[in-house]
């Protein structure tokens, strides 16, 4: 196949970017210039292969900075007597890669990305980096089209819940941690997980649960064995909380 049926495949299999467009304005209020949020959306590799195209990495450049500052303003404002340290660890726990991710796929970004053969061929458009990265790209040309105070709105709508959980982690600020913690003050020994997986090696589906105290409390499913067990830790975290601790230790429900 040529390289241009090549990129006319892969176009084909993108959703409409104006689609993508109108929601960006719905939700920051600028307008958003189409070839702009095109770029934001071409991975390296996809550009690689249909030569040397213009791509979204100086777009991630910008809109991880942009994310940085909103994000750390929030928290600033949000808790005015924590240090510098654990305001700095709240801030990790929402822009990670998983995080970014996670509200990535809230908006259906990877319906929108262009890949190469190669990442389209393993699953790119459900991987957390590029995922994460394409998020960054996309706030970036906010910023570009609207300035700071539309990009602060797209921000806020997409991590301002992962700022409300960020208070209630635990000190290694991911769910595994935070379950173990729970688990520990609450006597009931240390989560065990399994985990199972199916579909061809380029494109499997991992199924994570996680035991406590011989009950299953949490399921996770992910395209990698650590995103699979970090959800099924969410779960069960999130169920044990709303169970009330009785005075030796044990919960009830």
């Amino acid at each position: 196949m040529s390289s241009s049926k090549r990129a006319a495949s892969a176009k084909a299999s993108q959703r409409p970017v104006g689609a993508l467009a109108t929601l960006l304005t719905q939700i920051s209020g600028a307008v958003i210039d189409e070839p702009l949020l095109l770029r934001a959306l071409t991975h390296r590799s996809y550009a690689y292969e249909n030569g040397n195209l213009p791509h979204n990495e100086r777009q991630e450049f910008l809109g991880d900075a942009v994310l940085g500052l909103v994000v750390t303003q929030a928290l600033y404002r949000l808790h005015p007597d924590l240090p510098e340290g654990q305001l700095a660890k709240f801030r990790a726990s929402v822009v990670n890669a998983r995080a970014l991710a996670g509200v990535g796929r809230q908006i259906d970004l990877g319906g929108y990305i262009l890949l190469g053969r190669g990442e389209l061929a393993t699953g790119g458009r459900d991987k957390d980096s590029i995922l994460a990265d394409t998020v960054e790209a996309v706030i970036g040309t906010v910023y570009l089209c609207g300035g700071l105070e539309p990009s602060e709105r797209f921000v806020h709508h997409l991590v301002d819940e992962l700022i409300g959980q960020a208070s209630g982690l635990g000190a290694g600020l991911d769910w595994k941690t935070s379950l173990q913690e729970l688990a520990a003050t609450r006597a009931l020994g240390a989560p065990s997980y399994s985990v199972t997986d199916e579909g061809p090696d380029h494109d499997k589906v991992f199924t994570a649960s996680v035991l406590l105290g011989g009950e299953v409390l949490g399921t996770g499913v992910g395209r990698n064995k650590k995103a699979a067990e970090q959800i099924a830790a969410e779960v069960a975290w999130k169920a044990l909380k709303e169970q009330t601790p009785t005075p030796d230790g044990p919960t009830v429900a």
